[in-house]
C-alpha cells in the first residue's frame, strides 16, 4: 500500500519481523499512522534505515534500580541469596536519594541505549530504607520520561508483618506516586499474612501486584498456589505477577502441569530472571547444579502471560549485567537449549509478552500504536538474536533518544 498524506516522520526501508519486503513507517504525534511504501517528500523528516530490523522498544518487567551498581561496595556477599539480601540490608541504612538516583541514572542509561523503552522496578520499602530510595526513583522516572516510561513498585524485601513500620511506608508510598505493590512471602515470619495484607492494600489502592516468589529448587513447598487462590478471590486476574517461580524448574511433570494450568486459570503472570536465577540457585549441588530457571517458553505456549527480565544490576544478587534485555533473552535460549525455531518466542518473551504483563496500552509496531521503536544492527531477527546485534538507534514517542554508532575498524 502506498501513502501520500504527511507525517511528522518517515522511517524508510525497514525491515518487519516475518516481511520480506522492505516497508516504510509514517508517524505522527508519537504514534504510528502508515506502515507500507510512502510517497517521497510526505515526511517532514526522512531517516533512512537502510533494510535493517525494527522492534517495538523492549520491555524489562522487573528490575531493582535502588540496589544496581554496588557491587564495589559489598566485596564478597556469600554468594547465597541470604548473604545478598544481608549484605544490601546493612547497605540501605546508609543510601542517600542523591546516591540512589546516581546509581539508578547510570543503571536507566545504560538500558536505554540497548533498547528499553519500558521498565518496572522494584522499590525497598521499610524502616531501614524510609522512602529516599522511592523519592529518587521519582525523580529518575520524571528525569528520563523521554526515553523510558518507568513503573514504580514498592515492597518489603525484608518482610512485612515481621517489620513494623513497614506497612504504613508503603501505604504512603502508593499515595504519593507508586504504581503498583510487591511482595516477597518467603523472607516473612507469616507468609500466608503477608499475601493478605498486600492483597487488600492492592484492592485499596486499585494497584496491580508483582511477588517475589518461589525463589529456590524445593518443589516441597511453596506459595504459588495460595497467590492463585487470592488472585482469583480477590478478582484479581490479569493483575498479578510472580517473580523468580523456580521451584516451577524443580517438579516432577505432573506437578508442573498441574501448576501451569492452575496459572493459566487464575490470570497470574511469570517472569524468569535468567541471570539471578542461575547466579543463585543449586549451589549446594556443586559442578552437578541443575538450571534453577522459570520455563517460561512453555508457560507461555500454554497460555499463560510470561516474560524475560534483568532483575538485578551489578550487585551481590547478580554481579552481573549491561541491562541488555536482548542478551539476557538469549542467554535463557542458551540454558533452556531453545534454536533459531524459538528465537521468535524469546524476542516476545521482552516484547510483545513483557507489554502484556505489565499491560502496556498502545504498544507494538502497528498503526494507532504509540511509536517506540529500536533499530537493530541487523536484518533479520535470527541474525540479532543469535549474533546479539547491537540498538542503532531508537525512537520514544516518535522522537530519536538515543543512538549507538556500530564500531570502526581502522585499517593500516
Amino acid at each position: 500500500m502506498s501513502f501520500q498524506e504527511s507525517f511528522d516522520l518517515v522511517l524508510r526501508d525497514v525491515r518487519l519481523r516475518g516481511c520480506a519486503v522492505l516497508q516504510d513507517i509514517g508517524i505522527v504525534n508519537g504514534r504510528i499512522a502508515a506502515i507500507g511504501r510512502i510517497a517521497a517528500g510526505a515526511g517532514h523528516e526522512d531517516e533512512s534505515i537502510g533494510g535493517r530490523l525494527v522492534l517495538p522498544g523492549f520491555v524489562d518487567t522487573h528490575v531493582h534500580l535502588d540496589k544496581s551498581c554496588l557491587l564495589c561496595r559489598c566485596g564478597n556477599a556469600g554468594g547465597g541469596l541470604k548473604g545478598a539480601i544481608a549484605a544490601v540490608a546493612h547497605l540501605k541504612r546508609d543510601y542517600t536519594v542523591e546516591d540512589v538516583y546516581a546509581r539508578g541514572a547510570r543503571t536507566i542509561e545504560m538500558a536505554i541505549a540497548k533498547g528499553t523503552m519500558h521498565m518496572r522496578t522494584h522499590v525497598e520499602v521499610d524502616p531501614r530504607a524510609g522512602l529516599r530510595s522511592f523519592e529518587a526513583i521519582k525523580r529518575l522516572r520524571q528525569d528520563y520520561a523521554f526515553a523510558l516510561d518507568l513503573s514504580i513498585c514498592v515492597f518489603p524485601q525484608e518482610g512485612l508483618t515481621n517489620d513494623p513500620g513497614t506497612e504504613d511506608l508503603l501505604e504512603q508510598a502508593l499515595g504519593e506516586g507508586a504504581d503498583l505493590l510487591g511482595g516477597c512471602p518467603y523472607t516473612d515470619s507469616d507468609p500466608s499474612g503477608q499475601m493478605e495484607r498486600l492483597f487488600a492494600m492492592a484492592k485499596r489502592h486499585d494497584v496491580d501486584l508483582d511477588f517475589h516468589l518461589d525463589f529456590d529448587l524445593d518443589p516441597s513447598w511453596g506459595h504459588l498456589e495460595e497467590i492463585c487462590e487470592r488472585t482469583e478471590g480477590g478478582d484479581w486476574r490479569g493483575r498479578v505477577t510472580v517473580g523468580h517461580a523456580t521451584k516451577l524448574a524443580a517438579m516432577d511433570e505432573a506437578t508442573f502441569e498441574r501448576r501451569v494450568a492452575r496459572l493459566r486459570q487464575a490470570g497470574v503472570g511469570v517472569t524468569a530472571l535468567p541471570s539471578t536465577d542461575l547466579y543463585l540457585n543449586g549451589r549446594e549441588a556443586g559442578f552437578r547444579a541443575v538450571r534453577g530457571i522459570a520455563p517460561v517458553h512453555i508457560l507461555r505456549d500454554r497460555g499463560v502471560t510470561a516474560s524475560i527480565a534483568s532483575n538485578n544490576i551489578l550487585n551481590p544478587f547478580t554481579p552481573f549485567g549491561d541491562c541488555s534485555l536482548l542478551r539476557m533473552a538469549n542467554l535463557y535460549a542458551n540454558v533452556m537449549h531453545l534454536g533459531p525455531e524459538d528465537f521468535a518466542a524469546c524476542l516476545d518473551l521482552v516484547s510483545e509478552d513483557a507489554a502484556r504483563l505489565m499491560r502496556i496500552e498502545g504498544y507494538g509496531l502497528a498503526v494507532g500504536a504509540i511509536a517506540d521503536i529500536v533499530i537493530m544492527e541487523g536484518e533479520d531477527e535470527t541474525e540479532v538474536f543469535g549474533g546479539l546485534r547491537e540498538p542503532a538507534m531508537g525512537f520514544k514517542r516518535g522522537r530519536k533518544s538515543f543512538i549507538r554508532p556500530a564500531a570502526t575498524l581502522l585499517r593500516p
